[in-house]
Formats: structure tokens, sequence, C-alpha cells
């Protein structure tokens, strides 16, 4: 069995440095520089949650408890996650477990016809149930094969096995982002456009589809699906940093700096440190000054206007008060 290195992981699962290294120190994952095949399906199953809005504490108590209460080392790969609110459950054995709580859930997905009319929380993207018996295993180790060939280079026999899963499974969302991502690198846009939007149509609650769809649309120069894309993203992950940093750019390149500074202060909030976020804060401070933008605190009294002000005044209060953005 193959290893990645951490660069690795970051390409395939198009994800950034500081969300791997937040899920490491949040215990989701372990700090490592190596990971196998088995490793990116947890790895894949934690961006699955984040994406949800998951709280990182709420997975991590699940995985401990899981470990504890049903003896398992990978919990997240051993049996099936189901999120039920904030929290996740696990299908194991037949039954639907809340390790947390250790009780065994009713499981509505099961029920059959009982008369029970009730929503059951979906699983998150795994293989399909109604798909004949021999097809998740053929999914199952095309996708494995398919990212060895990526990862050696053979990128032609990654598009090919890629292909073959979405004929077994034309609604598997995880190969057509993929194959969609090969093609992207390729400088292949209209292909991988095409392979973004059938992940999106094929799972209207794929975050990574909209954010990937974002990101071809911006190469192919159409900004406002690209913005749109980066929208969705954001309504079905507010919390997703990459996202606020891409929509913010794509705000700028269509002129539009106002709009940009709400994404810029969003992804700043939500990634501190590194070189990104200091991108952030500086793209914040060019647009404050150069669209005569101030952060200015609520006054807790009226304060008129001198004679000739023409306009807004900068009115500094104490930093514990609220802030907002005005113009001079």
């Amino acid at each position: 069995m193959g290893t990645y290195s951490r660069h690795d992981v970051l390409r395939i699962l198009q994800i950034s440095s500081h969300q791997l290294q937040g899920w490491e120190r949040a215990g989701l994952i372990p700090q490592q520089q190596s990971y196998t095949f088995q490793d990116l399906g947890q790895l894949r199953t934690v961006r699955a949650l984040r994406e949800e809005s998951v709280p990182a504490a709420s997975i991590r108590d699940s995985i401990v408890a899981m470990r504890a209460v049903a003896g398992m080392a990978n919990p997240l790969l051993e049996a099936r996650v189901v999120r039920t609110g904030t929290r996740i459950a696990f299908r194991h054995s037949g039954a639907m477990v809340d390790p947390i709580r250790r009780q065994l859930l009713f499981d509505f997905d099961r029920a059959g016809d009982g008369g029970l009319a009730a929503s059951a929380p979906a699983p998150l993207r795994c293989c399909r149930p109604s798909l004949p018996s021999s097809f998740p295993a053929r999914i199952q180790a095309s996708f494995q094969a398919a990212v060895q060939a990526e990862e050696s280079g053979d990128k032609e026999r990654a598009i090919a096995l890629y292909e073959e899963i979405l004929v077994l499974d034309p609604q598997y969302a995880p190969a057509a982002i993929n194959v969609g991502t090969l093609h992207f690198h390729l400088r292949q846009f209209e292909r991988a456009e095409e392979y973004y939007r059938n992940a999106a149509q094929a799972d209207p609650g794929y975050v990574l589809a909209y954010f990937d769809l974002g990101n071809v649309l911006d190469e192919l120069g159409r900004l406002d699906e690209s913005i749109a894309a980066y929208a969705q993203a954001i309504a079905l992950s507010p919390r997703y940093a990459d996202a606020h940093y891409n929509l913010a750019l794509a705000y700028e390149r269509k002129g539009q700096p106002r709009a940009a500074l709400r994404h810029w202060r969003a992804y700043a909030k939500l990634d501190r440190q590194g070189p990104w976020a200091e991108h952030a804060r500086i793209q914040m401070g060019a647009i404050l000054s150069r669209e005569k933008l101030a952060i200015v605190s609520r006054a807790d009294r009226f304060i008129p206007l001198r004679k000739g002000t023409a306009a807004l005044e900068l009115i500094l209060g104490s930093a514990t008060q609220g802030h907002n953005i005005t113009q001079r």
C-alpha cells in the first residue's frame, strides 16, 4: 500500500494547510507526515462533517466515545457515520449508536413501512444502497486504483478509472470532483466545469462541488457565475474560510471592493494566522483607505455636525462598543 505526503493530501482532498492543522489541533486526526489510503478515507469523512458544520469538539468526543463503546480503533472507517443535528452517530452491526449517550437510536432509514413518518439524518456521502450488491466493492477498488494512478502521475489512467466509477454510479460525487480536478490541472476547464456541475447536481449539499465550480468559472472569466458558486458554498457552510477568501478576490476583480471587504473580514476572523490571513488584513486596509471607509464606534450621544461639514465624521468611542462601516 502506497503512502501520501502532506502535500499530496492537500492536493487530493483540495483542502488548505491551515484546515489540516486545525483538524490536528482539534484532535480529529493525529499529526503525521505520511498517510495511507485508509487515512485519506478518514480525512474525507472529517472534511464532509466539517463542511456540514458539525463542531470539531462533537466529532472528537464521538470518536473517543465510540472507541470505548465498540472497541474500534478507527470508528470513522469501521462504521458508517450519520449526522444527527450537531452531533454524529454510527451505524454498526445493524444498529445506530449514539456513543456519547451510550444509546441505540431508532433508525428511520431502516424502519420499513411501519407507518412512521419522520425525516432521518442523511448519511454522509458513501455508496448508495440502491446499487447492485457487487458495485460498492468495485467502486471502492476503482477509486483506490484511481488515486494511486493519479499519485504515480498516470493521469490518463486515473481519469479512465474515475469515469468507470461514474458509469457504475453516475451520482458518485467524489469521483466527479476528482476527475474534474484532473481536467482542471490539465487546463481543460470546460470539462472540469461539466464534472463539477454533475457533482453539485448529484449531491446539492456537497460544499466542495460549489467551491471547485467557482474556481473553474473564475479561470474561465465568468465572474458572475463564479461569485454565485462561491456564495452557494458559503450558504451551505458559512465558516468555509477558503470560499470567503476566493469570493473576496472575485469581488475585487469584479470592481466591487465593498462586497470584497465583507468576505476579507470573514476570512480574517476564521483564519487568524499565516500568510493568507495577513494578505486578507492587508486587503482590508487597502480597501478601507482607497474607498475612504472607516470602522467607527457608535457614540452614546448625538453629536451635531459642525458648520461646513459635508460628510459623516469619524467618531471614536470605547473599544468595547459595537462597530460598523460608514463613509466620510
